[in-house]
């Protein structure tokens, strides 16, 4: 039969792989998991770095969340916050770094799921883990690249005057078309064969290195008015319109900053069937982009926050950026020095440059999951989905991935309550679906777990733990509520979507695709 199960014996396997040649492990071990090669092999370590890199793009997150961050404890959340969630981040990256170097798909989470399960909860682990997990992505893709199209409303606002001389505020359908047009641009992009997507994920890191370290250090120099270390390692704002008073309360919602900022790494193992070595490039690409995150990130907050002297009025509506507070510390710190803020103006195009790359590498790692999941029937008209063109490349799935993202930023129009939620999913939903499989490791292949060449060695079990129970805290404390009273408006709407996407799964899983679905199938002989 074209069709059969995926759970062959893993020491065989491995044995099996250890007599090939250097030059056809990749393929070797792709065959022995099931699939023949589709997709050109032909990415380095440094191209699978800078995919993750990109989609964790620290001048995305940070820049759009900065708000959040300012509000609910100030420096002290952001500049201690930081290095907290980027320590349990990198132990979450860790654990699935060790599984990816064992099973080196494009279907990566939903496919490590399913071999760690074995026969009889395989098919019902991979279902769950794969739909959080794309649904994930796709929720990815459509808060970043609905974040380019606020911020080049509020570039435009500040290019024609600001908010309080007269500048041009966009209609949010204005920002809804933004927002295709820059899908569109990444689609195109995504279209193209795998060597031009990698010169742009390599330009997209370079970029975001360079331009952390240009903002850091320019911004603050520039300003005539700047914070005291005192303020910026010690002050702790608990003033907010949220009605929350409690400091850990406080911090813990501040969190969210950082913990958004640092997702989107597991493109590297997306990456793995057109990743040279995979086996232990595919690891290398996870744990060197949330490293290198970690540490030009906190340079970014540091920088910035020297720049950010006064709290309410970088967060109030009636400022020039219309409380959108880093546009504003970029827009005063020229202005306060040289009469105007067209060098701030300019600041903001770099950052709007580094999310525009975020997007695209995003795009690029939701096609290959959606290829990949396709390619396994798990999605409507898979047939369909996991094509690949002429080039090697998923044209289907990139096409498909841009629409969703789409549609998805269509709440917006109706409310922001609800966009915001629905965009929840792209933290929570998709760290459920990083500490699934790592789950599986650490309980039920425990002990039958064989792993790659990228290891844990003794503490494999320790390190899967503590990244299992950091997923389980942050997605109870990011589903609490983040303003008093509760009502329609102010109520947190992630325990809703996230238990509605867990609801669904489950329910198609039990009324159908129990029926049919039966985990990663191989194809060679398809």
């Amino acid at each position: 039969m074209a069709e059969r199960r995926l759970l062959e014996g893993d020491e065989s396997i491995r044995e099996e792989e250890e007599e090939e040649e250097e030059g056809n492990g990749d393929g070797s071990r792709l065959k022995q998991l099931g699939y023949k090669q589709e997709l050109s092999r032909s990415l380095s370590v440094i191209s699978s770095f800078s995919v993750s890199f990109s989609v964790i793009s620290v001048l995305t997150g940070i820049t759009t969340l900065y708000n959040t961050g300012l509000e609910f404890g100030g420096p002290v959340t952001m500049i201690y916050g930081w290095p907290i969630a980027g320590a349990f981040t990198l132990m979450v990256g860790l654990a699935m770094s060790e599984i990816c170097s064992a099973y080196p798909t494009s279907g990566g989470l939903y496919f490590w799921s399913a071999k760690l399960c074995g026969d009889r909860w395989g098919p019902f682990a991979s279902w769950i883990t794969g739909w959080f997990n794309i649904v994930g992505q796709w929720a990815v893709t459509t808060s970043v690249d609905f974040s380019l199209a606020q911020l080049l409303q509020v570039i435009i606002l500040l290019s024609t005057g600001g908010n309080n001389g007269g500048g041009y505020l966009a209609s949010k359908y204005l920002v809804i078309g933004f927002h295709g047009a820059i899908l569109l641009i990444h689609a195109i992009i995504n279209s193209l064969p795998i060597t031009w997507i990698s010169l742009f994920g390599q330009l997209a890191a370079t970029w975001n290195v360079i331009g952390v370290f240009v903002l850091m250090i320019l911004v603050p120099t520039v300003a005539t008015e700047r914070s005291s270390a005192k303020f910026v390692f010690t002050h702790f704002n608990t003033d907010n319109d949220a009605g929350i008073h409690s400091r850990l309360y406080i911090f813990v919602l501040g969190l969210l900053m950082s913990q958004y900022t640092l997702t989107g790494y597991d493109a590297s193992a997306n990456m793995t069937e057109e990743t040279k070595n995979a086996d232990k490039n595919g690891p290398k690409g996870i744990i060197s982009s949330i490293g290198i995150s970690i540490i030009v990130g906190w340079g970014y907050l540091l920088g910035i926050t020297f720049a950010a002297t006064n709290i309410p009025y970088l967060l109030s509506s009636d400022n020039d950026a219309g409380g959108y507070a880093i546009a504003e510390v970029f827009y005063l710190a020229f202005k306060s020095r040289y009469g105007n803020g067209i060098g701030g103006i300019i600041c903001l195009g770099i950052v709007a440059v580094a999310i525009f790359f975020c997007g695209m590498s995003s795009v690029t790692s939701n096609s290959r999951t959606v290829y990949a999941f396709s390619r396994d029937g798990a999605m409507p008209l898979s047939s369909f989905w996991h094509k690949v063109n002429n080039q090697e490349v998923p044209i289907n799935a990139v096409w498909l991935s841009a629409f969703i993202s789409f549609c998805m930023a269509l709440t917006s129009l109706g409310s922001l309550v609800a966009f915001q939620a629905m965009v929840s999913i792209a933290t929570i939903g998709l760290y459920i679906a990083y500490a699934l499989p790592i789950f599986f490791r650490v309980t039920l292949a425990r002990k039958s777990f064989v792993p790659g060449p990228f290891n844990l060695g003794r503490y494999s079990l320790l390190v899967g733990r503590v990244a299992v129970l950091w997923v389980a805290t942050i997605t109870v404390l990011f589903s609490l509520p983040v303003a008093y009273p509760i009502t329609g408006d102010t109520l947190n709407y992630t325990p809703v979507l996230v238990g509605g996407l867990l609801l669904l799964t489950v329910a198609s899983w039990l009324l159908s695709a129990r029926h049919w679905f039966r985990g990663p199938t191989a194809n060679i002989n398809a």
